[in-house]
């Protein structure tokens, strides 16, 4: 792989095809009324499809590749706590967002953690990259918040 190559890997190929998802909700949410068209899009290319292709790049850059473990969980945790969120929104469940938000918290941890490995290149990218999580992290609580309201 060079230096400007990005693998399609499990995180970059779910995160596109959230992105796809969240474009072909925008497209039908005017049309079909849906009442969180616009939320469910929004989250599913910025959050659930985004989020998830920085990470899947970010993970790519690692000094030390994370073990297939790891990712395993990462991906599996991140796909669940996402759906949870979902669900529980658009069903007006906040129990249930509010267990997808906690397992999304343990997810992002996680990934923050994993992701110091980066900052022993001193890259720019690699700052940038744990401030977006950072972001996530503190957007998390107020999106419980406001899934209570």
């Amino acid at each position: 792989m060079s230096r400007l190559s990005v693998e399609i890997d499990l995180f970059t190929a779910t995160g596109s095809a959230a992105v796809i998802a969240g474009g072909l909700v925008a497209a039908v949410a005017r049309p079909l009324d849906l009442a969180k068209g616009s939320w469910l899009a929004a989250y599913l290319v910025l959050v659930c499809g985004v989020a998830l292709i920085a990470i899947g790049i970010a993970q790519q850059r690692a000094p030390q590749p994370m073990s297939a473990r790891f990712h395993a969980s990462q991906l599996t945790g991140w796909i669940a706590a996402n759906a949870l969120v979902i669900a529980g929104s658009l069903t007006d469940t906040p129990a249930v967002v509010d267990v997808g938000s906690i397992l999304l918290l343990v997810v992002l941890a996680a990934t923050w953690r994993a992701g110091l490995r980066l900052l022993g290149s001193k890259a720019p990218a690699a700052y940038a990259y744990l401030a977006v999580l950072t972001v996530l992290i503190v957007s998390v609580p107020i999106g419980m918040v406001l899934a209570s309201r």
